[in-house]
């Protein structure tokens, strides 16, 4: 068996060594060394240059959950199974983040924190936990995680997706038809869609302002999912109260942007979930050995629909 593997840039050892442990007998090259008609390929935002000179024979690994990026690669090549990371360690990172920004948005810890600074005692009226609504916006692997972490909390919980999917606490939603009546109940607004032609710019100025007024949003999926000039304005405006964003349209972040110091939004450079080296090569390289068993997989990309 030969694999090409082309792993983020700073991380070569420690994926080449994880790998070489998990499937021992693999022919392994990294690139930009590169095997003649390897059987599989992991790569990780690969450029144009590999698959010009590659065409892995039985499938290309994304390491990553995300596929926009690979799918854009123009020289990707036709009939080769895509098959993406499910999870690997990413789906309990992001409900604890989510987590995180729900529990600091419906204690108010940001309103406090202001108090603080101008020595101000006052306690704040409690929201009332049912009108306090966290949608979930594209209901996943990771969706399901975050809705299990939050749970417990007794918020009133509703899912989002393109196509209907039933999951016991939280009231299903479905379609363009019914995405402006789930932001309306949705205080707490989670991103987690991937980026595809039918999401890119799906949280625009009408879409923002269906959620109540005082809403939050947090943005854990793609940049390009928000309308940035209209987040900021709903925000300035005061309809938004607070946005949690990982994710930006341009990364890193540029030094001009006027999210870096508006003061309703809190930033992270794109940490919400990172790939876990371990965890991510015991998920390929239990998938290899089932396609060379002649089984099938969990994972494949739909190219049509980008995820």
């Amino acid at each position: 068996m030969k694999i090409l593997l082309q792993p983020p840039r700073d991380g070569a050892t420690e994926w080449h060594a994880a790998l070489s442990s998990a499937l021992p007998d693999a022919a392994i090259a990294v690139w930009p060394d590169a095997l003649e008609e390897p059987d599989y390929a992991l790569v990780w935002k690969p450029p144009a240059e590999l698959f010009a000179r590659v065409r892995p024979a039985k499938a290309i690994f994304n390491l990553g959950a995300g596929v926009d990026v690979l799918l854009a690669v123009p020289t990707l090549p036709d009939g080769v199974p895509v098959i993406r990371l499910e999870d690997a360690g990413m789906a309990v990172q992001m409900a604890e983040y989510v987590t995180l920004a729900v529990m600091r948005a419906y204690r108010e810890v940001d309103a406090y924190a202001a108090q603080q600074r101008e020595g101000r005692w006052q306690p704040r009226r409690r929201i009332a936990k049912p009108a306090f609504g966290v949608g979930i916006l594209g209901f996943g692997v990771l969706g399901r995680a975050v809705a299990n972490a939050l749970a417990p909390f007794g918020f009133p919980l509703r899912g989002w997706s393109l196509r209907r999917k039933v999951f016991p606490g939280v009231e299903s939603f479905a379609g363009r038809g019914e995405l402006f009546s789930f932001l309306a109940a949705s205080r707490m607004l989670v991103c987690l869609l991937p980026s595809t032609n039918e999401t890119r710019g799906l949280l625009d100025r009408a879409a923002l302002e269906a959620l109540p007024r005082g809403a939050h949003l947090v943005n854990v999926a793609r940049g390009d999912i928000v309308v940035d000039e209209d987040l900021v304005a709903a925000l300035d405006r005061g309809h938004l109260a607070g946005a949690t964003l990982d994710v930006f349209r341009e990364e890193p972040l540029p030094s001009g942007h006027p999210f870096w110091h508006h003061p309703r939004i809190t930033l992270t450079p794109h940490t919400s979930a990172v790939t876990l080296v371990e965890d991510s090569i015991a998920q390929v390289a239990d998938k290899i050995r089932r396609l060379e068993r002649g089984e099938s997989v969990t994972g494949l990309v739909d190219r049509v629909r980008a995820y």
